[in-house]
Parts: C-alpha cells; sequence; structure tokens
C-alpha cells in the first residue's frame, strides 16, 4: 500500500523546456545574438536543448561535474553554430541560471493533482538538480506547500540512479521502499534507479518516447495519476 510518492522535478512538474525556451528568447534578444551572426533563434534554442540533454545525463551518471555542465552547455552551442571562441558571450550562462528559475510554468494539471494527492499521501521531491535553483522554482512556482520533504542530490553527494539517494531521501520521509513509489521523467534516473533500489516507479512520458521493456507503467499526462491514486 502506498503511503509516500516522491516526485522528480524538472521535466515532471516544472516544465524545463517551456521555461528556459521563454529564457533563452528573453536572452537572444537582450544579447543582440543575430548581431554576432545567429540567424534563427529556434535553431539557437534547440541546438542549446540538445547540448543540455546530452550533458545532463553525463551529470546524471557521474560523468562530468556541475560546473563543467555549466561551462559547456552553451559555450559548445555557440561554438557549434559558428560563433567564434573570443565572441562567446561569458556572462549568458550567469544571467541564464540568474532568470530561468524564476519562469513558474508547470505541467498542466500539476497544482490540481498534487493538492488532490496531498490529501492522501506525503509527496516529496527527489532532484538532482542543483540547490540554489531548485530551491528558487519551489518557491516562486509555489509548490513548498505540496511537500513534506524536498531531496537535492547536492545535499547528498550523490545523483540519481545511484542508490544511495533514494535511501537517503527514504529514510528522511520515514518511509519503507515497499510504500513508496518514484515519479519521473528521466528512464535512468528516476525509473531505473528507483526500480533498481527496490521502488516501484511511474514514468512520465508526455513526449509518448518509446517505453523500454522494463519500464512497465507510464503516463503521458499528470492527471492520469488520479486513475491510479
Amino acid at each position: 500500500m502506498i503511503k509516500h510518492i516522491f516526485f522528480d522535478l524538472d521535466h515532471t512538474i516544472w516544465d524545463f523546456d517551456r521555461n528556459a525556451q521563454e529564457t533563452l528568447l528573453e536572452l537572444y534578444e537582450s544579447y543582440q545574438l543575430q548581431a554576432l551572426g545567429l540567424s534563427s533563434a529556434v535553431e539557437f534554442i534547440s541546438l542549446y536543448t540538445a547540448n543540455n540533454h546530452r550533458l545532463w545525463q553525463r551529470y546524471h551518471l557521474g560523468e562530468i561535474t556541475k560546473e563543467e555542465l555549466r561551462q559547456e552547455r552553451f559555450r559548445s552551442t555557440f561554438l557549434e553554430l559558428g560563433i567564434l571562441p573570443e565572441n562567446v558571450p561569458h556572462a549568458f550562462e550567469e544571467d541564464y541560471v540568474r532568470m530561468g528559475p524564476m519562469k513558474t510554468h508547470l505541467f498542466e494539471g500539476a497544482i490540481d493533482v498534487l493538492g488532490y494527492l496531498r490529501k492522501k499521501y506525503k509527496l516529496h521531491i527527489i532532484s538532482n538538480g542543483f540547490k540554489e535553483t531548485t530551491t528558487t522554482k519551489m518557491e516562486r512556482s509555489g509548490l513548498n506547500p505540496y511537500f513534506t520533504e524536498i531531496i537535492i542530490s547536492e545535499d547528498v553527494g550523490v545523483n540519481k540512479p545511484h542508490y544511495s539517494i533514494f535511501e537517503y531521501a527514504l529514510n528522511k520521509a520515514g518511509a519503507n521502499k515497499h510504500e513508496s513509489i518514484m515519479i519521473g521523467d528521466s528512464i535512468e534516473a528516476d525509473i531505473r534507479g528507483a526500480q533498481n533500489f527496490g521502488m516501484q516507479a511511474i514514468f512520465f512520458n508526455p513526449l509518448k518516447a518509446d517505453l523500454p521493456d522494463d519500464v512497465k507503467w507510464q503516463i503521458f499526462r499528470l492527471d492520469e495519476l488520479l486513475l491510479h491514486f
């Protein structure tokens, strides 16, 4: 019987791509990137998104550090689009990190679903996001009242999918794995991480990606959780 529901934050509750796109469009204009030779904001955002996802996958697996991720994601994007190294705007990352977490777009139905679930279950966050940005996102989006524990990988010292972060989260929540379930968008970090630890997991799959054979439970919209809980 489930008593504790653990959620990922980015790409699961907080709409990372929508918030990032809005931030990047604002920065594209304020930095006058077209004058640097970038002809398309859409192309810039698309390439950045691909690079950012690739680097986050490496960060989840412990292959790169937080600093390496932040140094590389915009630098590689600018260079791939033909900007000379000396013309790369070095404050771009700093402004993005400052502005992005202030955005408040959540996935459709998030507040209604969380409001319903918190009446019946203890809700918690387990995030691989960086501490300062995660804290800002939660506060600005009005999410803190819905969650009992907010577990951030920087505080724990390991990222999902490492079993230690799930062990830490359950201990902090006063839960055991048999009465807990993880909901997230990352097959590797959220789903396999939880399953390998011995927890049930639900794959949040709004983009309708192919479902691997070892993943048995998926939803496409958050309000589908109301059918199960």
